[in-house]
């Protein structure tokens, strides 16, 4: 096993991967993750389902038999999506006791669906119950349309990874949403310890963004202020968290059996080559949170990734003065958070596009 990875889950850092394909599955591959770089979690999405069908033969059967059906595209995405979240649970299910908030596995709801709210819960509820593992998290959007199904989801008892978080506000909008749905499930009789949750908060396209626009400022001030805005934003978020669970209306829900909705730092991949490849990690250690990342960034970090201790916690004031002096050099970050969540939704769309072409290519080659 890694001495640093485990290092890292020794600080109370749980490592999902951002990555699952059916090789992965039948190989042992994921199995041998969990025991060599303490894997603990998966999170998947159409581009990963993408690229695991376009480039895996093991999907060939199942397509084939799925088009002698005469099942839609759509269907054939489902059944091949669903079954291999529900396999990827069974792997993990020895982490996910009931006193563990780990061994999930996360699959998304329709994203086109993310404007509509009755479309995504309906959604939530097919995933839910076609994978039919208890830890399964179904992924549902934090837009606008997406909080009133995050608490209908909840309050079904329907666990949740709430995803494309960019800004505060919004985190604190969907934290309400939880407690929202933890208390409509507490009122219905429902064992809330079996409820989990993740906030999965963005990371690394927070400083692309900001770093662009202190590219075209131009000015030192500017530049000196590059790769500083992400990590600030998770911290300041960090400190939303603590306020909530520090809060009465969640201490109540605590005593009722509900477990807290873990942070989730994602998209921790660091694309720009200047940064270190393992900042989003190192810089983001806190105990009770969870770092899904892509493997490239997990072995970077295994191989000489630094643990400092907690990165995060006290350290929102200091975050605050980073946004106070991106806010001098003419940084309009309530902007940049509206074109976060705009191109989120878009990328999200178009993701959804390319699993589509996928799968239809391999169905016409099936059909052959």
């Amino acid at each position: 096993m890694s001495d640093r990875l485990k290092a890292l889950s020794d600080a109370g850092v749980s490592i999902w991967l951002d990555d699952l394909s059916r090789e992965r599955i039948e190989t042992g591959n994921l199995a041998e993750l969990i025991e060599k770089k303490s894997v603990v979690g998966v999170t998947t999405n159409p581009t990963i389902f993408a690229a695991a069908i376009a480039n895996g033969e093991r999907y060939d059967e199942q397509v084939g038999q799925l088009v002698d059906k005469g099942e839609s595209v759509d269907r054939v995405i489902f059944e091949l999506t669903t079954e291999d979240v529900r396999n990827a649970c069974d792997i993990f299910t020895p982490l996910a006791g009931e006193e563990s908030a780990d061994g999930r596995v996360s699959i998304e709801v329709e994203p086109t669906l993310a404007n509509d709210t009755e479309r995504t819960i309906a959604s939530a509820r097919a995933l839910w119950s076609a994978v039919d593992r208890s830890n399964v998290l179904i992924k549902i959007p934090a837009t606008k349309e997406g909080l009133p199904a995050i608490t209908a989801a909840i309050a079904e008892g329907i666990s949740v990874n709430v995803t494309l978080i960019f800004g505060k506000v919004r985190y604190q909008e969907v934290m309400d949403a939880y407690l929202s749905g933890l208390e409509a499930a507490r009122d219905a009789g429902l064992d809330l310890s079996r409820i989990q949750s993740v906030a999965s908060f963005f990371v690394s396209r927070v400083d692309t963004e900001v770093d662009a626009r202190l590219d075209k400022i131009g000015s030192d001030e500017a530049a000196a202020l590059k790769g500083k805005a992400a990590v600030a934003n998770a911290r300041i978020a960090y400190a939303a968290y603590e306020e909530v669970i520090a809060s009465d209306r969640w201490k109540q829900l605590e005593a009722a059996g509900a477990n807290p909705q873990r942070p989730l730092w994602a998209s921790t991949g660091v694309k720009n080559p200047d940064y270190s490849d393992t900042m989003y990690v190192a810089d983001l250690v806190v105990a009770d949170t969870v770092n899904t990342m892509p493997e490239k960034t997990m072995d970077a970090f295994a191989d000489h990734g630094e643990l400092q201790g907690d990165q995060v916690s006290g350290k929102a004031t200091e975050a605050q003065q980073v946004f106070d002096r991106l806010a001098a050099v003419g940084i309009d970050f309530e902007d940049v958070l509206v074109v976060l969540e705009t191109e989120g939704v878009d990328k999200f769309k178009k993701s959804w596009a390319e699993l589509v072409e996928t799968v239809e290519g391999q169905m016409a080659a099936a059909a052959k």
